[in-house]
């Protein structure tokens, strides 16, 4: 069973940085789309930013877009900057075998997802 393990979060002033990191002992996931959602109190849960599996392309919620940037290597990266109280959240990874692009991965069924984190809580103080 693979285990995704996110780490990073924490609390934060607005305007501050996070960086989260997300991967799985001894796996790789070179043929996965890699990925980040969130899930805000009494919100449902929403596309972050994702990577295409052979990384370069990137695409983002325009809630992010210009203050994050997600990167990978062997596990997938979410450096946060400006951050907002808006932000607050626990962030999810996931890794989409099925996304051929970046894109895919904001556009298909959460259970399309093969694997998921467990989460880690983004606070983010005014």
């Amino acid at each position: 069973q693979v285990q995704l393990v996110e780490s990073g979060g924490g609390l934060v002033q607005a305007g501050g940085s996070l960086r989260l990191s997300c991967g799985a002992a001894g796996r790789t996931f070179s043929n996965y789309a890699m990925g980040w959602f969130r899930q805000a109190p009494g919100k449902e849960r929403e596309f972050v930013a994702a990577i295409r599996r052979s990384g370069g392309a990137t695409y983002y919620a325009d809630s992010v877009k210009g203050r994050f940037t997600v990167s990978r290597d062997n596990a997938v990266y979410l450096q946060m900057n400006t951050l907002k109280p808006e932000d607050t959240a626990l962030y999810y990874c996931a890794v989409c075998w099925k996304c051929t692009t970046a894109q895919t991965m904001a556009a298909v069924p959460y259970d399309d997802m093969d694997y998921w984190g467990k989460g880690t809580l983004v606070s983010v103080s005014s």
